[in-house]
């Protein structure tokens, strides 16, 4: 009972420590995402990436059980035992924080990307609308290439585990000019809950014990090129959900294959048209023609994904997800998911699309 009082008194030493240390975003990103992180996400994907099976996935299950388990089993002791029962608990919750933290979270803490990328992440609405045309143009161009009947949509050729295999490819091309989102070991699994990931809103997760890329398999498959790519650059560290799009975007644009490119185009310009709706809804409105009615097609595919699996556990689970994303640093929660705008807005100023 002694180690469990000490482990349950760890838990508050280690939640001070976190905290101290966010205020040090250089020695985070010097020491643990550029030192330690690196060694540790690729032992694990060594280990596991040759498995085609989530184990990441069996392990929450193991967990899950054992802990309602434990619960059922502890249920008529709660009144006579409570603080027995409150310091296991605490000493379970200090393992898992630890483990947390140690094998991937810190990386929340570490310096912004925008910084060490040198560049802006605000933008004004006319920069905006501007690129959302010059995506547009390029999103059209390239559904060209990939279907000849402007009217219909896009249908990728490839299986999931051949999608998987082709995002290396981005990787390895975009390295050479981002050397930071070098990618070795590759581990991207179909989540074996991917069913119960479509009714949570979810495309996918990355497994910070085991470092797993989770890719959501049931999603529509143009859809799922940048959320293999989204997912692997949470493996290379990058917590921020705004910051993974952008890299998950750079890494499939930056890819030889067509499709990658289409996913790429057609995924930054359905969050720039949201963006858009939100500041100036009939701004947006007025540019839905200019997009071809076969990208239209993909994007109601997946409006209607959503709506196939629209319920309140999707609601439960982005309330949920939403304040872990705020206790983590990420001040935005959810809606970090379409500031990467700002970095692509900021990113293409001296560059082309």
């Amino acid at each position: 009972m002694k180690k469990k009082k000490l482990l349950a008194l760890f838990l508050l030493v280690q939640i001070i420590l976190v905290n101290v240390l966010s205020f040090f975003p250089e020695f985070i990103e010097n020491y643990y995402s550029n030192g330690l992180y690196p060694y540790l996400s690729g032992a694990w994907r060594v280990i596991l990436g040759w498995i085609s099976f989530s184990i990441g996935d069996i392990i929450y299950g193991i967990v899950i059980f054992m802990a309602l388990r434990w619960l059922w089993q502890r249920r008529k002791t709660w009144r006579r035992e409570y603080k027995h029962n409150i310091i296991r608990v605490l000493a379970g919750f200090s393992v898992v924080y630890f483990l947390f933290n140690f094998l991937w979270a810190l990386n929340y803490h570490r310096v912004p990307l925008h910084k060490k990328m040198n560049i802006e992440k605000d933008y004004t609405q006319e920069e905006l609308v501007a690129f959302t045309l010059k995506l547009i143009d390029k999103t059209n161009a390239m559904h060209g290439k990939l279907q000849k009947n402007d009217s219909l949509k896009v249908i990728g050729p490839y299986s999931v585990r051949e999608i998987y295999d082709h995002t290396l490819n981005g990787y390895t091309n975009l390295a050479t000019e981002f050397p930071d989102f070098t990618y070795k070991h590759e581990s991207i699994k179909s989540s074996l809950i991917s069913v119960p990931l479509s009714y949570m809103g979810f495309g996918g997760y990355l497994n910070p014990f085991t470092n797993e890329a989770q890719v959501n398999s049931e999603l529509p498959k143009y859809n799922l090129p940048t959320t293999a790519c989204h997912e692997m650059a949470h493996q290379l560290g990058y917590a921020s959900e705004s910051e993974a799009n952008f890299i998950g975007y750079m890494a499939s644009v930056r890819s030889n294959d067509l499709y990658f490119q289409y996913s790429a185009y057609s995924f930054a310009l359905k969050y720039c048209m949201r963006n858009i709706a939100k500041l100036d809804e009939a701004k947006a409105k007025s540019l839905v023609p200019l997009i071809k009615k076969g990208v239209r097609e993909n994007f109601k595919e997946s409006e209607d994904f959503n709506k196939k699996y629209e319920s309140f556990i999707e609601d439960i689970f982005e309330y949920v997800y939403d304040n872990y994303l705020k206790i983590n640093q990420q001040k935005d929660g959810m809606e970090g998911y379409s500031k990467f705008t700002g970095l692509l807005i900021n990113y293409y100023k001296t560059k082309q699309l």
